[in-house]
């Protein structure tokens, strides 16, 4: 019995020691980048591994944004992050974070990273998968191991500065060009995106402007591309209802924040509702009996119920009061 258990052991210790030879590298495509505009910072990623965005992307609003990959060291993303933050340079970063890893395979490491002065610093490792490589713009960089090549970089930088927008837009534009450009040479399986804004998120005290995360999916294009939709589209009601919800109401900047909102949901029923008490806020009724039209036509008993429901927040009460608009909204008197 106590051979057999010195054999046991000695055949798992062997299988470990297969595996963690075996365990394959965080092998991926990702863009960092800035918006010198606002400041907003930020990561895409995508890759033939399971759950990308739980290892590669890093950032903090006003600070700076990572990309941690190849043979890679998680740590990297955090070090560099609290290296920002006490005021170094993204190329003091890179210098120290290199000179500190005394884990093995460094040559094979793979990181990017920008601070909010635009500053860039990145590494390839010589030893990092074929192909490996990354490529920078004024505000942006690419990089990537087990590609195609050098197009899929390339193309990721063309098309994040030809693409109008906001950061998140660029980002996953980028990220699409990556993949159509060839990408991962093993296929597709997950990808993330991380945007930071202070202040910028959702609810209280939420610097994480966009989070999103595709696991595991045939399609993660596609489903990032779903998710991104969602996000923005919540970030832009939680706008319009923020500058309605104050002592001061700005019933423009809720318009513009709403219309913004159902570009990326068009059937979203409670929306089209919500933008039509806006719109007759911000003095524009055609635009909100249109939309009133919209909400009605997508889902009528939806319409009915929850319209009683928004007219008793106060900032939507005065509509009540309008009779000719009321009128026209529903000739035959409002339902019960």
């Amino acid at each position: 019995m106590k051979f057999r258990a010195i054999l046991a052991a000695f055949i798992l210790s062997l299988f470990s020691f297969a595996v963690a030879q075996t365990m394959p590298p965080v092998a991926t495509f990702s863009i960092v980048a800035i918006d010198p505009q606002n400041g907003d910072l930020g990561i895409a990623v995508a890759s033939r591994y399971f759950s990308v965005g739980s290892v590669v992307p890093w950032a903090m609003a006003d600070v700076g944004a990572v990309a941690t990959q190849a043979n890679v060291n998680v740590g990297y993303g955090q070090q560099a992050i609290d290296l920002l933050r006490q005021g170094l340079t993204a190329p003091e970063v890179l210098k120290k974070i290199m000179a500190d890893d005394k884990f093995e395979g460094k040559d094979g490491r793979q990181i990017a990273i920008v601070d909010a002065k635009g500053n860039i610093a990145t590494y390839t490792g010589p030893k990092a998968p074929n192909w490996a490589g990354d490529r920078q713009g004024k505000t942006w960089s690419a990089q990537g191991n087990i590609l195609v090549g050098p197009q899929v970089p390339e193309s990721m930088g063309k098309a994040f500065d030809a693409t109008p927008g906001e950061l998140a837009e660029k980002l996953y534009a980028a990220l699409k060009a990556g993949d159509a450009a060839g990408g991962d040479a093993r296929g597709k399986q997950s990808a993330s995106m991380l945007v930071v804004r202070k202040h910028g998120g959702r609810n209280i005290n939420n610097d994480r402007y966009v989070y999103i995360n595709v696991d595991d999916n045939p399609h993660p294009f596609e489903e990032l591309r779903r998710l991104l939709d969602l996000n923005l589209a919540y970030n832009y009601g939680d706008a319009m209802y923020k500058a309605i919800e104050g002592a001061t109401v700005d019933a423009k900047k809720a318009q513009a924040a709403g219309q913004k909102a159902l570009a990326y949901t068009p059937n979203e029923v409670g929306l089209h509702l919500n933008v039509a008490f806006v719109n007759y806020l911000a003095g524009d009724k055609q635009a909100s009996l249109d939309e009133f039209t919209r909400a009605r036509t997508l889902d009528p008993s939806h319409f009915n119920k929850n319209f009683k429901e928004e007219s008793d927040f106060a900032p939507f009460k005065p509509i009540l009061a309008d009779k000719e608009f009321m009128l026209q909204l529903f000739p035959a008197g409002m339902p019960q």
